[in-house]
């Protein structure tokens, strides 16, 4: 756009000044010439009044042009030169101007006792455009200044527009990309400005809408992996094996719905949050040491005591910690330890005492008696970097990276 710009002011101004400046540069010729014209006729008519006198030698002798006069009865004073035919024409006493090789020749008849006398003045080219490729050049350069100037003006009023707009679509496309932080820089004019606050607010309307959802998943996901855990416990203490198993897999089939419903809801809703890692996990291994006192486990923890910062959004996190700890409960015996560790690093590690777990139950949704399974793909999306291996007492450990903030 800058350039186009650029281009239609360098157009526009070139019309205009070749239109001003082309009959500037033949007027000033024509003054430069018509001046020339004058000094010599000048000259001529004061040479004329001294015909037929004494004195008519000394008035040529005077004059710095090149000068003659044709004397009646053939006789020539002056600079010696063949009479041309505008001179014959003038010794019929009439008085002219007419072109000559190199610049042209002024002539005045002046009448005496003897005849007709002419007095030819001779204005070379140099005389007729004297001062004047001078005055060209200077017209030139104005005019090319002036362009040059209304170029640079064009460029600055173009970039006043531009850059705003190009601003606009830089916020656009972090928007897009997910960074609902991004915000327009109201500038330029008054139409660019309207546009750039119209897009604030959208975005911030944007941010509203998927900051009420995550907090409705968030709930969700609290609300419902409690109920279920506690389901599951009460599935296991049935008596027939049969019919504790089948209400096993039953829940287990449940349990993966709610989780890939939270999860998909969750990845539509992310943003580019931060949050204390240090007071979230301390909330919810909190929330989660009520139902460990019940099932009489002991718990470690060894919390950095914070602020540990961290690219994940609080709910993210919650929910993250929330999947671990309820495989611990869900895959493990009542009465088995566990614990939760944060370090500086950001590094976030859950471990416990029970059985352990098998390779296949590594995978996404798969659940079963071990110690990790469902969870795992929630605390996978979470982290920057995710490792299951065995604890030192043999149960299940699950080590997560946190991105920093």
């Amino acid at each position: 756009m800058r350039r186009w710009l650029a281009l239609l002011v360098a157009a526009t101004t070139s019309l205009v000044l070749i239109a001003l400046l082309v009959p500037m540069a033949l007027l000033i010729r024509a003054v430069a010439e018509n001046g020339a014209v004058v000094r010599a006729t000048t000259a001529a008519e004061s040479v004329a009044v001294a015909v037929g006198t004494p004195e008519l030698e000394l008035t040529v002798a005077r004059v710095s042009l090149p000068l003659t006069v044709f004397l009646p009865g053939g006789r020539t004073l002056g600079r010696p030169v063949e009479p041309s035919d505008a001179v014959r024409l003038a010794q019929t006493g009439r008085s002219l101007t007419a072109e000559a090789p190199g610049g042209r020749e002024v002539l005045v008849s002046a009448r005496s006792s003897e005849g007709t006398a002419v007095i030819r003045v001779f204005v070379g080219d140099a005389e007729l455009l004297k001062g004047v490729p001078q005055a060209w050049l200077a017209l030139l350069v104005l005019g090319v200044g002036l362009v040059a100037l209304g170029i640079v003006l064009a460029d600055r009023l173009a970039r006043a527009v531009t850059t705003p707009i190009a601003g606009l679509a830089g916020v656009s496309h972090r928007l897009a990309g997910g960074d609902l932080a991004a915000r327009a820089t109201p500038g330029g004019p008054p139409e660019v400005r309207s546009v750039a606050l119209a897009l604030n607010h959208l975005a911030g309307r944007i941010d509203d809408l998927l900051a009420a959802e995550r907090e409705s998943v968030a709930d969700l996901s609290h609300r419902l992996r409690t109920p279920l855990t506690g389901l599951r416990l009460d599935a296991e203490a049935l008596r027939d094996p049969a019919e504790a198993a089948r209400i096993a897999e039953r829940v287990d089939a449940l349990e993966r719905a709610v989780s890939a419903v939270i999860t998909e809801a969750r990845q539509r809703s992310a943003e580019r949050a931060s949050c204390d890692a240090a007071a979230v996990v301390a909330d919810r291994v909190l929330f989660w040491s009520v139902l460990a006192e019940d099932q009489e486990r002991e718990v470690t923890l060894e919390l950095d005591a914070g602020p540990l910062p961290v690219a994940v959004g609080a709910a993210e996190l919650a929910a993250c910690v929330d999947a671990l700890l309820g495989n611990v409960f869900a895959h493990t015996p009542e009465g088995t330890a566990f614990g939760v560790r944060l370090s500086p690093g950001v590094s976030l590690t859950v471990w416990d005492a029970g059985p352990g777990f098998s390779p296949e139950f590594l995978e996404r949704g798969t659940s079963g008696a071990g110690s990790t399974g469902l969870g795992l793909d929630i605390a996978r999306r979470t982290a920057a970097s995710f490792a299951v291996t065995r604890a030192p007492d043999g149960g299940a450990q699950v080590s997560l990276t946190l991105t920093p903030a």
